[in-house]
């Protein structure tokens, strides 16, 4: 054999699960570190259980509990979490899939929900059972009769469910809800500051949820709601043509009942009468007439790539939208930031807009006074998506672009070095994530332009406070003068004129301060 010998690498490929895939790249679902993990972990499952209140339209109540059980040798610690609600409940036959099987849950519709790819849950169940190798308990009503507890494994090979034990038993005092209970690997140290400041803002955008902490020292946090008012929940809607894709038109024509196109296309898609749909299939070529199982996959091409182009679609509404509204933002803001009534604050919700189809809602607030957090070197911004509160990679999302590249504080009369928050909310079927880890909104050019213009209207108005604000006190600042030296004014006007007593100023100060 010669030097030109060629050496053939065996390959080895294989299929692995979704849980297998997210157990080997769990960085990705923000569970990169013990610290980064309990966060994520409590965030995940307060959202469902938020999402389940809503579902039940009954005001939160919530309790998480975090016990340190161990320290371990690396120097972070084992802890018990629970997490219970009185929402909706799990029905029994689901839950063993809905929390031990990666990508199986509810959130596969189109309508507004705080979790996204039905993993978050689960993910942090998966989390725990690789670093402890503890099952997760699991206690469920679904009618305040029946309470069903599952202890579960997740095989994470197969991303199935392997079920421990199962016990049914009556409701006490018609409990209804769902707790899940299990271990995981964290540092409560260095994550104690960011989950009672996920906590904290999450109060704020749902003042009608209570909300109870007893963090591994032992301390209470206590969010109270300040007002029994549950915003409208969302409704499912069909797709709009201008947010379809080539598989899911596949997937709808395969599924269909239809026996020809018109049918097809005013009854698959959202706001879609006859009129327009026939306006449609003209200009995409395709005969209203024709059976949708005779499209040839050229042919659904053609009509993806038509309907991307059709402009005479009406927008889509916003039915499927759950918007906190500006009344219910100020009040969550005012109670969390315990402002007085000096202080500005105001909440302004946009009318409803869409981005490749999917429809969306911004909402702003800004406060400015005392009780503001101040922060150096700007302004403090929270950023809201769906309710959820989004605390890392700040400069990575589209709000904090606006706030700081987009806008000239200056024509607000408006300084970096004022106590002032700024608030925005984006709701949305589908919100333009850059990561699985759902921490920063991607600068969409539609969600760029409402946020900057909800900021406007609202900083217009707080435009008018500060120059208020400010000629108040100019005109304070006079009315002292006057109070200091017309007394002195008068004495001596009355010792010139001989006159034994001065005239009385008071009145005229107080007609000064009348027309200032």
């Amino acid at each position: 054999m010669g030097g030109n010998e060629l050496t053939v690498v065996e390959q080895r490929y294989e299929a692995v699960s979704p849980a297998d895939f997210f157990y080997r790249n769990r960085d990705i679902a923000g569970f990169s570190n013990p610290v980064r993990a309990l966060y994520s972990a409590v965030r995940e499952l307060v959202e469902n259980s938020l999402d389940a209140c809503e579902v039940a339209r009954t005001p939160p109540d919530i309790y998480i509990t975090l016990t340190e059980v161990e320290k371990t040798e690396t120097g972070s610690s084992i802890y018990r979490i629970r997490v219970e609600d009185n929402g909706c409940g799990v029905p029994e036959e689901h839950i063993p899939s809905c929390f031990g099987r990666v990508f199986f849950g509810s959130k596969y519709t189109l309508k507004q929900t705080r979790g996204t790819f039905g993993l978050g849950g689960t993910m942090a169940i998966l989390y725990g059972q690789i670093t402890t190798h503890k099952p997760v308990r699991v206690v469920s009503s679904t009618d305040g009769v029946n309470v069903h507890a599952f202890e579960l494994m997740i095989d994470i090979q197969n991303n199935r469910p392997i079920i421990l034990k199962k016990t049914s038993t009556k409701s006490r005092g018609g409990w209804r809800g769902t707790i899940v209970e299990f271990h995981l690997e964290g540092e409560y140290g260095r994550a104690a500051s960011r989950i009672v400041e996920y906590l904290r803002q999450t109060a704020m955008v749902n003042p009608h949820a209570n909300i109870v902490f007893i963090d591994p020292r032992g301390r209470l946090y206590l969010f109270e709601r300040a007002t029994t008012k549950v915003p409208r929940p969302p409704k499912e809607v069909k797709p709009h043509p201008h947010g379809v894709d080539v598989e899911t038109m596949r997937r709808m024509i395969a599924t269909t009942k239809c026996d020809n196109m018109l049918d097809f296309i005013v009854n698959h898609f959202h706001r879609v009468g006859k009129a327009t749909a026939k306006k449609f299939l003209k200009f995409a070529g395709i005969s209203p007439r024709k059976n949708p199982k005779k499209m040839t996959p050229d042919d659904i091409v053609k009509l993806v790539r038509a309907a991307r182009m059709f402009n005479d679609f009406l927008r889509p509404d916003a039915s499927c939208l759950s918007p906190i509204g500006a009344k219910l933002l100020e009040i969550g803001v005012r109670k969390e930031l315990k402002l007085g009534p000096d202080a500005f604050l105001m909440a302004h919700q946009r009318k409803p807009s869409a981005y490749s189809g999917y429809p969306f809602i911004v909402e702003v607030a800004i406060a400015y006074g005392k009780g503001v957090p101040k922060r150096e070197g700007g302004f403090t911004l929270y950023r809201f998506a769906n309710k959820i509160p989004l605390l890392y990679d700040e400069a990575s999302d589209v709000s904090w672009k606006v706030v700081n590249k987009v806008i000239n504080w200056s024509t607000y009369k408006v300084t970096q070095d004022m106590p002032i928050l700024i608030v925005t909310h984006i709701c949305s079927t589908k919100i333009p994530y850059k990561t699985v880890g759902k921490e920063f909104v991607a600068d969409r050019p539609e969600i760029e332009h409402e946020i900057e213009q909800a900021i406007r209207y609202v900083a217009r108005h707080l435009r008018l406070y500060i120059s208020r604000q400010r000629r108040m006190e100019r005109e304070k600042r006079r009315l002292g003068v006057y109070s200091k030296y017309l007394p002195r004014i008068a004495r001596y006007a009355a010792h010139l004129a001989g006159v034994p007593k001065p005239p009385d100023v008071e009145k005229l100060l107080r007609e000064v301060a009348r027309f200032e």
